[in-house]
């Protein structure tokens, strides 16, 4: 019995996070890629980026069992296997060290402890290299209209649990200061989602 799940979306993002990718992430060492979920698009962009050594993580069993399921048919030699990291546990990260983050959807669908955790990792991680911290998602932003589907898809995560929801870019900026990084970078992207790149 297959272990992998599916998640519609990533066919339809995984492009344009790939040509954002492009732009910031260096040539060649290790991307972690954090709350990587499915796997599908651990696999897709280990392919994308062959010179790159790409590291899925996830809290879930579940999660990890789908992408060691996908990792199985990926001819390459540059997908890591899934390791149990907890973005909210930032001092037991099992990855000392990266050259890039990657962290998709995960900001708006887990507690805000975890976005705290996951800058807080990452500036450590990322202290030696230099590496940008990329995350895609929904966000809220000041002087920028909310669209009503993001809207709506807040107030559907915040009814499943009162812990989760679209978190303010803002609020990410101030997190990040604290830790002696800065966002760089901000990208449009399709579905009303954006990627923000912060670097030490």
């Amino acid at each position: 019995m297959s272990a992998r799940q599916h998640a519609p979306a990533t066919l339809r993002n995984r492009d344009p996070i790939a040509e954002v990718l492009a732009r910031e992430l260096p040539a060649s060492g290790t991307v972690l890629e954090i709350a990587a979920g499915t796997g599908e698009h651990a696999v897709y962009f280990a392919e994308r980026f062959p010179a790159l050594t790409w590291q899925p993580t996830d809290p879930s069993a579940e999660a990890q069992a789908s992408i060691a399921d996908y990792a199985a048919e990926y001819e390459g030699i540059n997908l890591a296997a899934p390791l149990l990291l907890d973005a909210a546990a930032p001092d037991h990260w099992p990855v000392a060290a990266a050259d890039a983050i990657v962290c998709i959807n995960m900001v708006h669908i887990s507690p805000w402890e975890a976005t705290l955790g996951l800058f807080a990792g990452a500036a450590r991680a990322l202290a030696a290299s230099g590496g940008p911290l990329i995350l895609y998602g929904p966000y809220i932003e000041q002087g920028v209209e909310t669209a009503p589907s993001n809207l709506d898809f807040d107030a559907s995560l915040k009814a499943r649990n009162p812990l989760w929801g679209l978190r303010k870019a803002e609020a990410l900026d101030e997190v990040a200061a604290t830790h002696g990084m800065g966002r760089t970078a901000r990208y449009a992207l399709p579905a009303n989602n954006i990627m923000l790149v912060y670097r030490g």
